[in-house]
């Protein structure tokens, strides 16, 4: 009720169970340390397990369980092996993070119709297929968050990566009609837009000195991004803080998309 007082922004994942794709390394790794230390528990989902093992270890380091789940999420019948395995552990699911991502850098002249398939495969089909099929619980919850992965690519094009920024434009336009549809089951999907963020996906470009500098050029902070700040816009989206956003694509790009 207005005149009501507003009381303390709730941020926190207490015992939430949250769901984060290609969680094996780079940014899927500290969104899941960061969503433990939010107080989340975590389905560690990917396809290299040893690295799988080890974000695992380090959300119970925290004092949270953790499930890895190995699991080809281009597949479809890998992603309901994904959901049982979820619902058998924890019984439900809060948030799911659709992190994994995959860029094959080519002049669109020169992109095949391996690479496109592939791109598109892990950027925009396993994103919808995993959002459907999680999707499904969380209507049937009444309750859920779901937070894509997107890219400041969605809104701005870039020389050698048309299939990237078309599976990321998809990305957020997705997003949009999920939010739409979902609205009235108390889902909420919204999305996360970074800029060039330091990580292996990144590392071989940015070791580009040319390259490196066009991308700070084009950045007003004047700096590329770290991990960590992806993941305090993915655990907002996630919290209860973000309870009357939906169908957003919340950029973090340093102001690139600005100019």
């Amino acid at each position: 009720m207005v005149g009501q007082p507003m009381g303390m922004v709730d941020f926190s994942l207490s015992d939430s169970i949250a769901v984060v794709t290609g969680a094996s390394r780079g940014l899927g790794k500290a969104i899941a340390q960061g969503m433990a230390e939010a107080g989340a528990h975590l389905v560690c989902v990917g396809r290299a397990l040893d690295e799988l093992e080890a974000t695992a270890e380090a959300v119970r380091s925290l004092g949270r369980r953790a499930l890895v789940v190995q699991a080809d999420i281009t597949r479809v019948s890998e992603i309901d092996r994904l959901v049982e395995a979820t619902l058998k552990e924890f019984g439900r699911v809060d948030v799911l993070v659709n992190n994994a991502g995959i860029n094959i850098s080519q002049n669109a002249l020169e992109v095949t119709e391996e690479a496109w398939d592939a791109v598109m495969g892990i950027n925009l089909k396993a994103t919808f297929f995993c959002s459907q099929r999680f999707g499904r619980v969380m209507v049937e919850q009444k309750k859920g968050k779901i937070v894509n992965m997107s890219s400041q690519m969605a809104l701005v094009g870039l020389y050698n990566r048309s299939a990237y920024c078309s599976s990321k434009g998809g990305v957020s336009q997705l997003t949009k009609v999920l939010a739409v549809e979902w609205a009235s089951h108390g889902v909420n999907v919204n999305a996360v837009g970074p800029t060039f963020i330091e990580t292996d996906m990144t590392l071989k470009a940015l070791q580009d000195k040319a390259f490196y500098e066009d991308v700070l050029r084009r950045i007003p902070l004047g700096k590329v991004g770290q991990p960590r700040d992806v993941v305090g816009a993915v655990v907002y989206l996630a919290s209860p803080a973000s309870d009357f956003v939906t169908g957003h694509t919340l950029l973090v790009d340093g102001g690139w998309v600005a100019w």
